[in-house]
Order: structure tokens, then C-alpha cells, then sequence
């Protein structure tokens, strides 16, 4: 009987989702307000669902090893090989140096009770993480699927813990000067797109698998977010802190860890075989260029205060995503005239689409800089 890889890419999808930006989401949502913030859940977990469609429609339709850039290159040409390789390292780049900020924060407030040794954790953490993706995929498979599980035990904690003391005047209230606050956070927090190659190689040779681990690899964040956003702003109101496991206890600042844990590891190995397949750098300077300029950028960022934890996400989020989505959507369309493989699922695609889509993108760059 032949084992089944659903679980297996479903964690990685999950994982790489469930990241620092879930620890963002209540504190945006607290600024705005929980409705406006509910509200921007669900349009863009529904967005991201059929942008993630096309992406893995784009994968199945297309034989060998690819990251985006791959794609994009095949489809797009050179300049649409360049535009990703932006997208994907300044997505990627703000992710890994968001997570290196808040892991820090977070494992010295679990073993110390304050921020004060954050700068050595976040330095720990990197050490372990970078010799982790030097392993691989076969790593990466065993620790998503602990990790995942870990990470939905502990929600569950604080829902126990923390459900009965929820306020609804915490919930009730919205802000009109902080509407648009949440999106380019609430974006980031659904993309994991450099993710989606991952999965396809997990599920090889179970490639019809795709499509139901991208809808319930959107399906779970969705759920766990709204669950921790009404959580968290319904204890704790206007002041929830950038990192929203700030406010709980220390012990379930451990949920922070892990989601960091799971989405740095995963984006390492993805931007890694980026280097290694895209670019034929080879295995060792991929990783090199995956883990090393990540944190030159952080001491960079930590020291001279450029942004910070919100920030990152946010900017991150609206610029990476939106380029990438567009591009996903692009692509799309060439590769169902021009892919050499026929996809286990097809979902249909024209321009005024297109228009209709890559302006959702092109507004949310417009309010992350204008408001």
C-alpha cells in the first residue's frame, strides 16, 4: 500500500504560512478594529486561494525542479525571471529578518521574562536554523509535521484559557483612521508562495493531491488566525503588542517559536533551491546566499532601528505579494498553452481576471504607502 504524502505537504504549506505574520494580525486588527480586521481575514484568505490555485496549476502543468523564478522565466522570459527573483528575495529577506527580530524577543521572554537578551536568542536561533536547512527537505518533512501539531495544541490552549475573559467592547469598537492598517499584514500572513514548489516535490507521483492541500493549507490558517485575532484583541483591546504572544503569559510565547520556527525553516530551503536550481549555483553557495545575507540585513536593521516588526511584515507583504501575484497570474495563462505536462486540475483564467486581480494587488501597494 502506497503511504500517503497529503500530510506531509499540507504541513509544509500550513507551516510556512502560520509565520511571524500571525503574530502581527492582532495587533493591526486592534488598531483598525476587530470587524474591519475580520473583514480582511476573509477577502484575502479567498483571494490567496485562487492565486495558490494558479501557482500549483502552474507547477503541475510544468516537468523538472523550479522555484518562481523558474517559472517565471520559462513563461515570462528573462525580465519575468528578474521581476520575480525581486519579488521572492525581498518577500523572502523581510520574512527571515522579521522572524529573526521576534524570535529573539520571544525566547527572551520565555527564559527571562524580558526582552533584554534578545539580540544573543535571535543570534542562537539562526545557528540552529542554519544548519537545519543545510539538511533539507528530508528535515524539512519531519519537523513541519511535529510542529504543526505542536502549533494547533497550543491554540487550542489559549483559546481554553482565554475564551471565557473576552470582552465584546474590545470587539466592538473600529477606528476609520487605521481602515487600512491590517491589509499589507493580513497579506503577508496568507502568502507562502515559494512554499508551493515544496509541496509539489513532496507530493511526486501524488500529484492530484494538489489542490485539496491548497485548499486546506488556506483553509487552516484562515481558522487559526480568526481564532487567535478574536482571542487576543478580546482581552486584551488597544493594547495588544507587534507581537501578539507578548501579552499572554510565557509560556505561550512558545507558540510564537514555533510558528518562526516552521515558516524560517521552510522559506530558507526554498529560497536555497532558488539558488541551486534557478540559478545552478549548487547545493552549498545556495545555502550560503539563503542563510548568510539574511543576517548581514539584521544587523543591519537591528542596530541602526530602520523598521520594525510590523513594518516588515507589512511592506513585505504588499511589494513581494503583489508583484508575485501578478506575475503567478501571468503565468498562469502562458502555461496553459505552453506547458510541457498535463496539470491534474485546471482552473480557467482570462484577462479581465487578470485586470480584476492584479489590481486588488496594485491598491493594496497604493494604501501601504499612502495611509
Amino acid at each position: 500500500m502506497v503511504k500517503s504524502k497529503f500530510f506531509p505537504a499540507l504541513a509544509v504549506l500550513v507551516g510556512t504560512t502560520i509565520g511571524a505574520g500571525f503574530l502581527g494580525i492582532p495587533y493591526v486588527a486592534s488598531k483598525s478594529g476587530f470587524l474591519p480586521g475580520l473583514a480582511y481575514l476573509l477577502f484575502v484568505a479567498i483571494f490567496m486561494l485562487f492565486i495558490k490555485l494558479y501557482l500549483g496549476e502552474i507547477s503541475l502543468r510544468t516537468k523538472g525542479n523550479h522555484q518562481l523564478t523558474g517559472y517565471a522565466e520559462r513563461y515570462l522570459g528573462k525580465k519575468g525571471k528578474w521581476l520575480m527573483f525581486f519579488a521572492m528575495i525581498f518577500g523572502v529577506y523581510s520574512a527571515l529578518i522579521a522572524y529573526l527580530i521576534a524570535e529573539g524577543k520571544s525566547l527572551s521572554y520565555i527564559f527571562a521574562g524580558n526582552e533584554s537578551f534578545s539580540l544573543l536568542f535571535s543570534l542562537g536561533f539562526w545557528i540552529i536554523m542554519t544548519c537545519l536547512t543545510y539538511v533539507g527537505l528530508r528535515a524539512l518533512k519531519k519537523y513541519e509535521k511535529i510542529s504543526m501539531i505542536l502549533i494547533l495544541s497550543i491554540v487550542v490552549l489559549v483559546i481554553i484559557f482565554f475564551f471565557p475573559s473576552i470582552k465584546l467592547e474590545n470587539l466592538s469598537y473600529i477606528s476609520p483612521e487605521n481602515i487600512f492598517l491590517p491589509f499589507g499584514v493580513v497579506l503577508f500572513s496568507f502568502l507562502a508562495f515559494s512554499a508551493m514548489p515544496e509541496v509539489e516535490r513532496i507530493l511526486s507521483g501524488q500529484e492530484k493531491l494538489m489542490k485539496k492541500v491548497i485548499f486546506i493549507g488556506v483553509m487552516i490558517p484562515l481558522f487559526v488566525y480568526f481564532l487567535f485575532m478574536l482571542i487576543v484583541v478580546g482581552n486584551f483591546g488597544t493594547s495588544v503588542p507587534e507581537i501578539a504572544t507578548l501579552a499572554l503569559p510565557r509560556f505561550f510565547s512558545i507558540l510564537a517559536v514555533l510558528t518562526m520556527f516552521t515558516a524560517y525553516f521552510a522559506l530558507t530551503i526554498a529560497i536555497r533551491d532558488m539558488f541551486r536550481f534557478d540559478y545552478c549555483l549548487g547545493r552549498f553557495k545556495g545555502w550560503l546566499l539563503a542563510c548568510f545575507l539574511p543576517l548581514v540585513l539584521f544587523f543591519i536593521i537591528y542596530f541602526f532601528k530602520i523598521a520594525g516588526f510590523i513594518s516588515l511584515l507589512s511592506v513585505g507583504g504588499v511589494v513581494s505579494g503583489g508583484l508575485t501575484g501578478i506575475l503567478i497570474l501571468l503565468m498562469n495563462k502562458r502555461a496553459k498553452k505552453e506547458g510541457n505536462r498535463k496539470p491534474e486540475y485546471s482552473i480557467g483564467i482570462n484577462w479581465l481576471i487578470i485586470l480584476i486581480l492584479s489590481l486588488v494587488f496594485i491598491l493594496a501597494v497604493i494604501a501601504e504607502f499612502v495611509f
